[in-house]
């Protein structure tokens, strides 16, 4: 039973929390004091020992462990990638312990809770996604605050009670329909921008779907023409690649369907650059048409480097600002390089661009982002309709179905050779009407046979038709 006691002008309660001290053996009391009256203090010690008995209880002593403690060995649990613990320790950093860090992880309400969610709302460098990734781990924290028992409940609302106030539809990006003309323009772009290898990273992301990292870290063992045979099987996570790598000799290759294999994507890890397992764990294989096919053919002669696509300095594509440098400029546009006046040991100077391009026009994708090409090509093969089946659709765009649907499902070389088929007459279409001008860019000027690669592809095109 509880006990109160007189403080000065108030009354104090003190219960059994019923732990034990294992040192000495004796019962452990909490107790709190404030009460205006000696009947108040002893029914408010009433429900806590009645928690106690019911398993509801938590300590005042555990709830007491502020949140920045609390953090320090939390974040340490956390069994994500790389990308993400370094995005959680950044959120801990720049927004949870500086609004919750001296505040005992028992003292958080869920008003002081609702009321911090609408600051952050508020705050100019806080864009809605971000905010809501600021709240989840949170919301995150708090269930296992709950699990090691240092508080009873989450202040985070869940289910009905987190869609409580006025309803706000989700804003959606607003997309428009990718042209093959316009994807075309975006790779003329790339050509006189950055070169063969710009033209052809648009038209294999168009054309695969695979993410921006993936591409860059596409590695001349996996892919087309060299892929399967040549592939180094040296995915140590991938617990079956002798029995997959098998398989793809006899499914894929120059003379059977041509592809390339996702098996890496390259990310920054504490600042080094490294090559990790695509997004999602997301291993696949994707078939290419034909003329990406010869494409890659192309682009593989002219070079020697590991990597398929180059910067434009020959270096490693993830090392630049790819956004900004690349596809801001083959997107928007750009004006001709023009010579211009600086002041040199003391004479003025008249100096031409060590790289002079001409001027690349703007496109349909100008402010848009990259990543559009990906759900272009989505859009792609979703334009068959039934033709294709919902599990090589998002087999090849890296995602997995779930239920009982992904379970029984399988990637046949039909559907595969489906997809392959599709992409290739949609070009073959394009190129038909386009004729042999290449969208007012001529790539002659290249040691590569890229005028003579498009004169093929109007030739066949124009022999399909008849």
């Amino acid at each position: 039973m509880p006990y109160t006691e007189k403080r000065g002008t108030t009354w104090r309660v003190r219960w059994d929390s019923g732990k034990v001290n294992p040192e000495t053996g004796k019962k452990i009391y909490d107790g709190a004091s404030g009460f205006e009256t000696d009947q108040e203090a002893y029914e408010y010690g009433l429900d806590r020992e009645s928690d106690v008995r019911n398993d509801r209880y938590i300590s005042r002593r555990d709830g007491s462990v502020s949140i920045e403690e609390y953090c320090k060995t939390w974040v340490s649990t956390l069994d994500v990638g790389h990308l993400r613990d370094k995005a959680i320790r950044s959120m801990l950093r720049l927004y949870i312990i500086p609004r919750w860090g001296s505040t005992a992880i028992g003292d958080v309400k869920p008003s002081a809770y609702r009321a911090w969610k609408k600051q952050l709302a508020a705050m100019p460098n806080v864009g809605k996604k971000y905010g809501e990734e600021i709240l989840t781990v949170f919301s995150m924290l708090m269930d296992d605050a709950v699990d090691d028992e240092l508080r009873p409940s989450s202040p985070v609302p869940k289910g009905k009670k987190a869609r409580r106030g006025r309803y706000k539809k989700k804003p959606r990006e607003r997309k428009r329909e990718m042209r093959i003309e316009e994807v075309h323009q975006l790779a003329c772009n790339a050509l006189t921008f950055w070169g063969l290898d710009g033209f052809v990273f648009v038209w294999t992301m168009a054309t695969t779907g695979m993410r921006p990292a993936e591409l860059y870290a596409l590695r001349r063992a996996y892919c087309h023409p060299a892929w399967p045979a040549s592939d180094p099987l040296d995915d140590s996570e991938e617990e079956d690649r002798e029995e997959r790598h098998a398989e793809d000799l006899v499914r894929y290759g120059r003379d059977l369907m041509p592809a390339v294999r996702v098996q890496w994507q390259h990310q920054r890890e504490k600042g080094e650059l490294k090559l990790f397992s695509p997004k999602y764990e997301s291993r696949r294989t994707l078939v290419v048409p034909p003329f990406l096919a010869e494409l890659l053919e192309l682009l593989l002669a002219s070079h020697e480097g590991e990597f398929v696509f180059r910067s434009i300095n020959g270096g490693l594509l993830a090392n630049a600002n790819f956004t900004y440098h690349y596809w801001r400029p083959i997107a928007d546009g750009r004006k001709a390089s023009e010579e211009f006046e600086r002041t040199r040991l003391g004479q003025r100077q008249k100096v031409a661009s060590r790289r002079p391009l001409p001027e690349v026009p703007a496109t349909a994708y100008a402010g848009k982002r990259l990543y559009l090409l990906r759900h272009g090509h989505k859009e792609w093969i979703d334009e068959a309709g039934g033709m294709h089946s919902r599990i090589a659709v998002e087999s090849r765009m890296g995602h997995e179905v779930a239920g009982v649907e992904g379970l029984y499902a399988n990637v046949t070389t039909v559907m595969e050779r489906r997809i392959m088929d599709a992409l290739q007459e949609r070009f073959v279409r394009f190129v038909r009407e386009a004729g042999e001008e290449m969208a007012g860019v001529s790539p002659t000027f290249l040691p590569d046979d890229l005028a003579g690669w498009w004169k093929r592809q109007v030739t066949g095109a124009r022999e399909s038709e008849g």
